[in-house]
Protein backbone atom coordinates (compact mmCIF):
# COMPACT_ATOMS: atom_id res chain seq x y z
CA UNK A 1 0.00 0.00 0.00
CA UNK A 2 2.99 2.40 0.78
CA UNK A 3 4.43 1.73 -2.33
CA UNK A 4 1.27 2.36 -4.33
CA UNK A 5 0.48 5.79 -2.56
CA UNK A 6 4.33 7.09 -2.93
CA UNK A 7 4.05 5.80 -7.38
CA UNK A 8 0.68 7.83 -7.04
CA UNK A 9 2.42 11.00 -5.69
CA UNK A 10 5.29 10.01 -8.18
CA UNK A 11 3.00 10.02 -10.87
CA UNK A 12 1.14 13.55 -9.63
CA UNK A 13 4.61 15.20 -9.84
CA UNK A 14 4.98 14.20 -13.30
CA UNK A 15 2.17 15.28 -14.58
CA UNK A 16 2.73 18.87 -13.04
CA UNK A 17 6.31 18.66 -14.39
CA UNK A 18 4.85 17.97 -18.14
CA UNK A 19 1.97 21.04 -17.60
CA UNK A 20 4.42 23.41 -17.52
CA UNK A 21 4.35 26.65 -15.80
CA UNK A 22 1.46 27.27 -13.63
CA UNK A 23 2.03 31.08 -12.71
CA UNK A 24 0.88 33.87 -14.69
CA UNK A 25 -1.48 31.32 -17.15
CA UNK A 26 -4.14 33.69 -16.70
CA UNK A 27 -5.79 35.74 -19.72
CA UNK A 28 -2.65 37.74 -20.29
CA UNK A 29 -1.58 40.41 -22.93
CA UNK A 30 2.10 40.12 -24.33
CA UNK A 31 3.86 43.38 -24.95
CA UNK A 32 6.73 42.54 -27.58
CA UNK A 33 10.21 44.18 -26.67
CA UNK A 34 9.62 45.70 -30.30
CA UNK A 35 6.28 47.40 -29.31
CA UNK A 36 8.03 48.63 -26.47
CA UNK A 37 10.46 50.21 -27.97
CA UNK A 38 8.55 51.73 -30.72
CA UNK A 39 6.43 53.36 -28.06
CA UNK A 40 9.29 54.57 -26.24
CA UNK A 41 10.81 55.94 -29.27
CA UNK A 42 7.64 57.81 -30.52
CA UNK A 43 6.51 59.22 -26.86
CA UNK A 44 8.97 59.30 -24.65
CA UNK A 45 9.94 62.98 -23.44
CA UNK A 46 13.82 62.28 -23.82
CA UNK A 47 13.06 60.92 -27.22
CA UNK A 48 11.00 64.20 -28.08
CA UNK A 49 13.75 66.26 -26.67
CA UNK A 50 16.17 64.63 -29.16
CA UNK A 51 13.99 65.99 -31.56
CA UNK A 52 14.86 69.29 -30.12
CA UNK A 53 18.05 69.63 -30.91
CA UNK A 54 17.65 68.71 -34.45
CA UNK A 55 15.54 72.02 -34.87
CA UNK A 56 17.87 73.69 -32.93
CA UNK A 57 20.24 72.92 -35.19
CA UNK A 58 18.36 74.25 -38.11
CA UNK A 59 17.14 77.59 -36.36
CA UNK A 60 20.53 78.52 -35.93
CA UNK A 61 21.61 77.95 -39.51
CA UNK A 62 18.32 79.64 -40.20
CA UNK A 63 20.25 82.58 -38.65
CA UNK A 64 23.48 82.43 -39.48
CA UNK A 65 21.93 83.20 -43.32
CA UNK A 66 19.70 85.82 -42.06
CA UNK A 67 23.44 87.74 -42.31
CA UNK A 68 22.85 87.93 -46.08
CA UNK A 69 19.39 88.95 -46.33
CA UNK A 70 19.27 92.02 -48.61
CA UNK A 71 18.38 95.26 -46.15
CA UNK A 72 16.69 98.06 -46.75
CA UNK A 73 17.85 101.61 -44.94
CA UNK A 74 16.03 104.69 -44.89
CA UNK A 75 17.06 107.99 -43.05
CA UNK A 76 15.18 111.37 -43.38
CA UNK A 77 15.42 114.09 -40.99
CA UNK A 78 14.16 117.70 -41.09
CA UNK A 79 13.93 121.05 -39.41
CA UNK A 80 11.77 123.67 -39.30
CA UNK A 81 11.52 126.70 -37.34
CA UNK A 82 9.85 130.44 -37.44
CA UNK A 83 8.73 129.30 -40.98
CA UNK A 84 12.15 128.73 -42.02
CA UNK A 85 13.04 125.07 -43.31
CA UNK A 86 16.31 124.54 -42.11
CA UNK A 87 17.26 121.32 -43.90
CA UNK A 88 15.42 118.37 -45.40
CA UNK A 89 17.60 115.23 -46.31
CA UNK A 90 16.53 111.72 -47.20
CA UNK A 91 18.80 108.97 -47.80
CA UNK A 92 17.56 105.60 -48.63
CA UNK A 93 19.74 102.66 -49.07
CA UNK A 94 19.38 99.06 -50.77
CA UNK A 95 21.98 96.78 -49.93
CA UNK A 96 22.80 93.03 -50.68
CA UNK A 97 25.58 91.34 -48.89
CA UNK A 98 27.52 88.74 -50.80
CA UNK A 99 30.23 85.80 -49.69
CA UNK A 100 33.80 87.01 -50.51
CA UNK A 101 32.87 90.18 -48.17
CA UNK A 102 31.28 92.01 -50.69
CA UNK A 103 28.27 94.34 -51.04
CA UNK A 104 26.35 95.78 -53.60
CA UNK A 105 24.84 99.01 -53.08
CA UNK A 106 21.93 100.94 -54.40
CA UNK A 107 21.36 104.49 -53.04
CA UNK A 108 19.20 107.68 -53.09
CA UNK A 109 19.76 110.90 -51.75
CA UNK A 110 17.41 113.36 -52.18
CA UNK A 111 18.70 117.80 -49.84
CA UNK A 112 17.13 120.72 -49.88
CA UNK A 113 16.66 123.56 -47.14
CA UNK A 114 18.52 126.71 -46.31
CA UNK A 115 20.96 125.50 -43.83
CA UNK A 116 22.26 122.03 -45.58
CA UNK A 117 26.07 122.48 -45.72
CA UNK A 118 27.47 122.86 -49.16
CA UNK A 119 28.77 118.92 -49.80
CA UNK A 120 25.12 118.12 -49.33
CA UNK A 121 23.74 120.16 -52.27
CA UNK A 122 21.85 117.79 -55.00
CA UNK A 123 19.87 118.11 -57.80
CA UNK A 124 16.58 119.01 -56.80
CA UNK A 125 14.83 115.54 -57.83
CA UNK A 126 17.43 114.33 -55.86
CA UNK A 127 20.88 111.84 -56.43
CA UNK A 128 21.17 107.93 -57.75
CA UNK A 129 24.42 105.77 -56.83
CA UNK A 130 25.02 102.09 -57.56
CA UNK A 131 28.08 100.94 -56.81
CA UNK A 132 29.79 98.32 -54.14
CA UNK A 133 31.83 98.06 -51.64
CA UNK A 134 34.66 95.23 -49.83
CA UNK A 135 37.29 94.34 -48.00
CA UNK A 136 39.96 93.39 -49.79
CA UNK A 137 42.58 91.89 -46.75
CA UNK A 138 40.84 91.16 -43.71
CA UNK A 139 37.59 89.73 -44.12
CA UNK A 140 37.86 88.76 -47.51
CA UNK A 141 38.28 85.14 -47.93
CA UNK A 142 37.41 85.10 -44.38
CA UNK A 143 34.56 87.57 -42.05
CA UNK A 144 32.16 86.49 -39.74
CA UNK A 145 28.92 86.18 -41.83
CA UNK A 146 30.85 83.23 -44.07
CA UNK A 147 32.28 82.04 -40.90
CA UNK A 148 29.09 81.61 -39.11
CA UNK A 149 27.07 80.26 -41.80
CA UNK A 150 29.93 77.48 -41.97
CA UNK A 151 29.66 76.68 -38.80
CA UNK A 152 25.96 76.60 -38.24
CA UNK A 153 25.88 73.87 -40.97
CA UNK A 154 28.20 71.93 -39.54
CA UNK A 155 26.52 72.70 -36.09
CA UNK A 156 23.13 71.22 -37.35
CA UNK A 157 24.87 68.09 -38.69
CA UNK A 158 26.65 67.63 -35.22
CA UNK A 159 22.87 67.76 -33.67
CA UNK A 160 21.94 65.25 -36.01
CA UNK A 161 24.45 63.06 -34.62
CA UNK A 162 23.80 64.40 -31.07
CA UNK A 163 19.74 63.09 -31.66
CA UNK A 164 21.45 60.08 -32.73
CA UNK A 165 23.11 59.61 -29.05
CA UNK A 166 20.30 60.84 -26.96
CA UNK A 167 17.73 58.70 -28.38
CA UNK A 168 20.19 55.84 -28.52
CA UNK A 169 20.85 56.37 -24.59
CA UNK A 170 16.95 56.36 -23.58
CA UNK A 171 16.34 53.47 -25.66
CA UNK A 172 19.22 51.44 -23.96
CA UNK A 173 18.07 52.40 -20.58
CA UNK A 174 14.82 51.42 -21.63
CA UNK A 175 16.00 48.06 -22.88
CA UNK A 176 17.50 47.16 -19.12
CA UNK A 177 14.22 48.14 -18.11
CA UNK A 178 12.18 45.52 -20.07
CA UNK A 179 15.15 42.57 -19.52
CA UNK A 180 14.93 43.28 -15.95
CA UNK A 181 10.93 43.08 -15.78
CA UNK A 182 11.69 39.53 -18.27
CA UNK A 183 13.92 38.56 -15.48
CA UNK A 184 11.75 39.07 -12.54
CA UNK A 185 8.62 37.53 -14.52
CA UNK A 186 10.36 34.43 -14.87
CA UNK A 187 11.91 33.83 -11.13
CA UNK A 188 8.13 34.61 -10.17
CA UNK A 189 7.14 31.72 -12.76
CA UNK A 190 9.52 29.56 -11.13
CA UNK A 191 8.55 29.96 -7.65
CA UNK A 192 4.80 29.67 -8.55
CA UNK A 193 5.39 26.51 -10.67
CA UNK A 194 7.80 24.91 -7.95
CA UNK A 195 4.50 26.03 -5.21
CA UNK A 196 2.55 24.06 -7.36
CA UNK A 197 4.39 20.87 -7.26
CA UNK A 198 5.03 21.37 -3.47
CA UNK A 199 1.30 21.26 -2.91
CA UNK A 200 0.84 18.75 -5.21
CA UNK A 201 3.36 16.58 -2.97
CA UNK A 202 1.91 17.63 0.66
CA UNK A 203 -1.39 16.55 -0.44
CA UNK A 204 -0.44 13.11 -1.48
CA UNK A 205 1.68 12.68 1.70
CA UNK A 206 -0.96 14.18 3.48
CA UNK A 207 -3.82 11.35 2.51
CA UNK A 208 -0.64 8.74 3.00
CA UNK A 209 0.02 10.01 6.38
CA UNK A 210 -4.03 9.76 7.20
CA UNK A 211 -4.21 6.20 5.77
CA UNK A 212 -1.71 5.14 8.20
CA UNK A 213 1.33 4.30 5.42
CA UNK A 214 3.89 7.21 6.55
CA UNK A 215 4.16 9.13 9.90
CA UNK A 216 2.21 12.15 10.36
CA UNK A 217 5.91 13.87 10.80
CA UNK A 218 6.55 13.71 6.97
CA UNK A 219 3.38 16.56 6.33
CA UNK A 220 5.54 18.57 8.71
CA UNK A 221 8.32 18.65 6.12
CA UNK A 222 5.94 18.83 3.15
CA UNK A 223 4.03 22.15 4.44
CA UNK A 224 7.08 23.72 5.24
CA UNK A 225 8.69 22.98 1.89
CA UNK A 226 4.99 24.36 0.27
CA UNK A 227 5.64 27.56 3.39
CA UNK A 228 9.35 28.27 1.48
CA UNK A 229 7.69 28.61 -1.65
CA UNK A 230 5.08 30.49 -0.63
CA UNK A 231 7.40 32.85 0.54
CA UNK A 232 9.33 32.79 -2.70
CA UNK A 233 6.92 33.83 -4.61
CA UNK A 234 5.93 36.59 -2.67
CA UNK A 235 9.26 37.97 -2.71
CA UNK A 236 9.26 37.71 -6.83
CA UNK A 237 6.22 39.32 -6.82
CA UNK A 238 7.08 42.02 -4.91
CA UNK A 239 10.29 42.00 -7.11
CA UNK A 240 8.33 41.64 -10.14
CA UNK A 241 6.00 44.58 -8.96
CA UNK A 242 9.11 46.93 -8.49
CA UNK A 243 10.33 45.96 -11.83
CA UNK A 244 7.04 46.78 -13.45
CA UNK A 245 6.97 50.29 -12.41
CA UNK A 246 10.60 50.94 -13.39
CA UNK A 247 9.20 49.27 -16.88
CA UNK A 248 6.24 52.11 -16.60
CA UNK A 249 9.01 54.97 -16.32
CA UNK A 250 9.51 54.50 -20.38
CA UNK A 251 5.94 54.28 -21.34
CA UNK A 252 3.95 57.27 -22.19
CA UNK A 253 0.91 57.98 -24.74
CA UNK A 254 0.55 61.14 -26.33
CA UNK A 255 2.33 62.82 -23.34
CA UNK A 256 0.66 61.09 -21.07
CA UNK A 257 2.67 58.51 -18.57
CA UNK A 258 0.88 54.94 -18.92
CA UNK A 259 1.22 52.22 -16.28
CA UNK A 260 1.71 48.85 -16.57
CA UNK A 261 -1.46 46.62 -16.34
CA UNK A 262 -0.84 43.22 -14.17
CA UNK A 263 -2.45 41.19 -17.05
CA UNK A 264 0.39 42.20 -18.95
CA UNK A 265 3.41 40.33 -19.85
CA UNK A 266 6.73 40.50 -21.47
CA UNK A 267 7.77 38.58 -24.46
CA UNK A 268 9.50 35.23 -23.31
CA UNK A 269 11.17 34.50 -26.62
CA UNK A 270 12.82 37.67 -26.40
CA UNK A 271 16.15 36.00 -28.16
CA UNK A 272 14.20 35.55 -31.37
CA UNK A 273 13.82 38.84 -32.17
CA UNK A 274 16.30 41.02 -29.94
CA UNK A 275 18.91 41.48 -32.62
CA UNK A 276 16.55 42.74 -35.18
CA UNK A 277 15.12 44.97 -33.38
CA UNK A 278 18.05 46.76 -31.92
CA UNK A 279 19.37 46.33 -35.40
CA UNK A 280 22.63 44.62 -34.23
CA UNK A 281 21.73 41.54 -36.07
CA UNK A 282 24.70 40.81 -38.86
CA UNK A 283 27.25 43.51 -37.58
CA UNK A 284 29.94 41.03 -36.86
CA UNK A 285 33.16 42.44 -35.40
CA UNK A 286 35.28 42.19 -38.30
CA UNK A 287 33.11 44.02 -40.77
CA UNK A 288 32.84 46.96 -37.64
CA UNK A 289 33.95 50.55 -38.64
CA UNK A 290 33.91 53.45 -36.50
CA UNK A 291 33.16 56.33 -40.23
CA UNK A 292 29.49 56.64 -39.46
CA UNK A 293 29.55 56.44 -35.32
CA UNK A 294 27.37 59.26 -34.40
CA UNK A 295 29.23 60.06 -31.26
CA UNK A 296 32.88 60.27 -33.69
CA UNK A 297 30.71 62.46 -36.49
CA UNK A 298 29.07 64.77 -34.01
CA UNK A 299 33.10 65.02 -32.47
CA UNK A 300 34.12 65.87 -36.29
CA UNK A 301 31.65 68.29 -37.21
CA UNK A 302 32.58 70.16 -33.90
CA UNK A 303 36.60 69.96 -35.09
CA UNK A 304 35.31 71.47 -38.48
CA UNK A 305 33.93 74.23 -36.85
CA UNK A 306 36.96 74.88 -34.81
CA UNK A 307 38.46 74.54 -37.90
CA UNK A 308 36.67 77.79 -39.30
CA UNK A 309 37.20 79.51 -36.24
CA UNK A 310 40.64 79.41 -36.48
CA UNK A 311 41.11 80.42 -40.04
CA UNK A 312 38.71 83.14 -39.18
CA UNK A 313 41.34 84.20 -35.92
CA UNK A 314 44.20 84.18 -38.61
CA UNK A 315 42.04 85.88 -41.10
CA UNK A 316 42.17 89.07 -38.38
CA UNK A 317 45.62 89.08 -38.25
CA UNK A 318 45.53 91.13 -41.48
CA UNK A 319 45.09 94.38 -41.68
CA UNK A 320 42.09 95.87 -43.05
CA UNK A 321 41.62 97.30 -45.93
CA UNK A 322 37.97 98.20 -47.22
CA UNK A 323 37.35 100.08 -50.90
CA UNK A 324 33.69 101.88 -52.13
CA UNK A 325 32.92 102.89 -55.39
CA UNK A 326 29.41 104.17 -56.61
CA UNK A 327 28.53 105.39 -59.81
CA UNK A 328 26.14 108.85 -59.43
CA UNK A 329 23.61 109.93 -61.97
CA UNK A 330 20.41 111.71 -61.92
CA UNK A 331 18.99 109.66 -64.75
CA UNK A 332 19.15 106.21 -63.46
CA UNK A 333 16.74 105.26 -66.28
CA UNK A 334 19.47 105.93 -68.45
CA UNK A 335 21.51 103.05 -68.41
CA UNK A 336 24.97 105.40 -70.45
CA UNK A 337 24.44 107.81 -68.12
CA UNK A 338 26.40 105.89 -65.19
CA UNK A 339 30.06 106.91 -66.62
CA UNK A 340 33.15 106.91 -64.46
CA UNK A 341 33.85 110.58 -64.57
CA UNK A 342 30.49 110.73 -61.90
CA UNK A 343 31.57 108.80 -58.62
CA UNK A 344 32.14 108.45 -55.10
CA UNK A 345 34.42 105.78 -53.60
CA UNK A 346 37.10 106.04 -50.79
CA UNK A 347 39.41 103.52 -48.57
CA UNK A 348 39.85 103.00 -45.13
CA UNK A 349 43.27 100.92 -43.78
CA UNK A 350 43.81 99.98 -40.30
CA UNK A 351 46.13 98.13 -38.65
CA UNK A 352 47.22 97.28 -34.83
CA UNK A 353 50.94 97.61 -34.05
CA UNK A 354 51.31 94.84 -31.42
CA UNK A 355 48.38 92.54 -33.03
CA UNK A 356 48.15 91.02 -29.54
CA UNK A 357 44.71 90.15 -28.88
CA UNK A 358 43.89 89.36 -32.02
CA UNK A 359 47.50 86.74 -31.60
CA UNK A 360 46.08 85.67 -28.28
CA UNK A 361 42.67 84.21 -29.90
CA UNK A 362 44.35 82.42 -32.67
CA UNK A 363 46.31 80.76 -30.18
CA UNK A 364 43.05 80.35 -28.10
CA UNK A 365 41.21 79.03 -31.34
CA UNK A 366 44.32 76.51 -31.92
CA UNK A 367 44.30 74.74 -28.51
CA UNK A 368 40.73 74.42 -28.86
CA UNK A 369 40.78 72.72 -32.02
CA UNK A 370 43.72 70.55 -30.54
CA UNK A 371 41.68 69.54 -27.61
CA UNK A 372 38.64 68.33 -29.90
CA UNK A 373 41.08 66.72 -31.91
CA UNK A 374 42.93 64.87 -28.57
CA UNK A 375 38.98 63.69 -27.60
CA UNK A 376 38.13 61.94 -30.72
CA UNK A 377 41.26 60.06 -30.91
CA UNK A 378 40.73 59.03 -27.49
CA UNK A 379 36.76 58.52 -28.24
CA UNK A 380 38.12 56.28 -31.19
CA UNK A 381 40.00 53.82 -29.28
CA UNK A 382 37.61 53.78 -26.28
CA UNK A 383 34.43 52.88 -28.57
CA UNK A 384 37.04 50.32 -31.12
CA UNK A 385 38.32 48.61 -27.43
CA UNK A 386 34.39 48.80 -25.81
CA UNK A 387 33.10 47.32 -28.80
CA UNK A 388 35.74 44.20 -29.34
CA UNK A 389 35.37 43.88 -25.37
CA UNK A 390 31.19 43.18 -25.91
CA UNK A 391 31.75 41.02 -28.59
CA UNK A 392 33.81 38.70 -26.67
CA UNK A 393 31.66 39.05 -23.34
CA UNK A 394 28.62 38.09 -25.19
CA UNK A 395 30.84 34.95 -27.16
CA UNK A 396 31.23 33.72 -23.29
CA UNK A 397 27.73 34.01 -22.39
CA UNK A 398 26.48 32.20 -25.34
CA UNK A 399 28.66 29.66 -23.45
CA UNK A 400 27.83 30.26 -20.11
CA UNK A 401 24.08 29.84 -21.11
CA UNK A 402 24.76 26.36 -22.93
CA UNK A 403 26.57 25.09 -19.75
CA UNK A 404 23.70 26.60 -17.07
CA UNK A 405 21.23 25.02 -19.29
CA UNK A 406 22.43 21.54 -18.96
CA UNK A 407 23.05 22.36 -15.34
CA UNK A 408 19.26 22.92 -15.31
CA UNK A 409 18.60 19.68 -17.40
CA UNK A 410 20.86 17.50 -15.42
CA UNK A 411 19.46 18.86 -11.84
CA UNK A 412 15.76 18.16 -13.36
CA UNK A 413 17.06 14.68 -14.27
CA UNK A 414 18.38 14.32 -10.56
CA UNK A 415 14.81 15.45 -9.40
CA UNK A 416 13.23 13.18 -10.92
CA UNK A 417 15.31 10.44 -10.47
CA UNK A 418 14.76 11.00 -6.64
CA UNK A 419 11.55 11.02 -7.07
CA UNK A 420 11.12 7.74 -8.27
CA UNK A 421 13.31 6.09 -5.68
CA UNK A 422 11.04 7.59 -3.36
CA UNK A 423 8.06 6.38 -4.71
CA UNK A 424 9.73 2.99 -4.30
CA UNK A 425 10.60 3.62 -0.55
CA UNK A 426 14.50 4.45 -1.33
CA UNK A 427 14.79 7.68 -0.86
CA UNK A 428 13.05 10.75 1.50
CA UNK A 429 11.03 13.94 1.57
CA UNK A 430 13.90 15.54 2.99
CA UNK A 431 16.30 14.76 -0.26
CA UNK A 432 13.46 15.57 -2.91
CA UNK A 433 13.31 19.17 -1.15
CA UNK A 434 17.50 19.34 -1.47
CA UNK A 435 17.23 18.42 -4.83
CA UNK A 436 13.92 20.64 -5.85
CA UNK A 437 16.03 23.62 -4.33
CA UNK A 438 18.97 23.15 -6.55
CA UNK A 439 16.78 23.00 -9.53
CA UNK A 440 15.15 26.07 -8.09
CA UNK A 441 18.60 27.76 -8.02
CA UNK A 442 19.57 26.53 -11.27
CA UNK A 443 16.79 28.22 -13.17
CA UNK A 444 17.47 31.04 -11.47
CA UNK A 445 20.66 31.54 -11.91
CA UNK A 446 19.73 30.49 -15.55
CA UNK A 447 16.95 33.42 -15.73
CA UNK A 448 20.16 35.68 -14.53
CA UNK A 449 22.72 34.60 -16.77
CA UNK A 450 19.95 35.37 -19.80
CA UNK A 451 19.84 38.61 -18.22
CA UNK A 452 23.32 39.47 -18.36
CA UNK A 453 23.41 38.17 -22.04
CA UNK A 454 20.85 40.35 -22.96
CA UNK A 455 22.34 43.37 -20.89
CA UNK A 456 25.14 42.69 -22.86
CA UNK A 457 23.59 42.67 -26.15
CA UNK A 458 22.49 46.63 -25.25
CA UNK A 459 25.79 47.37 -24.39
CA UNK A 460 26.35 46.84 -27.58
CA UNK A 461 23.83 48.60 -28.92
CA UNK A 462 24.95 51.36 -26.85
CA UNK A 463 28.13 51.71 -28.01
CA UNK A 464 27.58 51.36 -31.22
CA UNK A 465 25.08 54.25 -30.77
CA UNK A 466 22.44 53.16 -33.04
CA UNK A 467 19.09 54.77 -33.33
CA UNK A 468 16.82 51.81 -34.60
CA UNK A 469 15.52 53.15 -37.91
CA UNK A 470 12.54 50.24 -37.77
CA UNK A 471 10.82 51.59 -34.67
Amino acid sequence: MLRKNRRLFFIGSLLFLWHGPFYGQQDSLVLGFKEYLGYVKKYHPIAKQAQLTLGMGQANLMKARGGFDPKVEVDYDRKEFKGTEYWDRLNTTFKIPTWFGIELKGNFQQSEGTYINPDETLPDDGLYSAGVSMSLLQGFWANERMATVRKAKFFREQSRADQDILVNEVLYKASLAYFDWLRAYRDAEVYGDFLNNAEIRFQGIRQSALAGDIAMIDTVEAKIAVRNRALGLEQAKVKLMKKSLELSNFLWIEDVPVELQPEVRPDLDLEVDIDTTLEIEGVPLDSFNLENHPKLLSLEYKIEGLQVDKRLKANKLLPKLDVEYNFITETPELANSFITENYKGGLSFQLPLFLRKERGDLKLAKFKLRDAEFERDNAQIEIRNKVTAIYNELDSYVQQNRLIADIVTDYTTMLSAEERKFSFGESSLFLINSRESKLIDAYLKRNEMQNKYYYTKAELFKSLAINPKAL
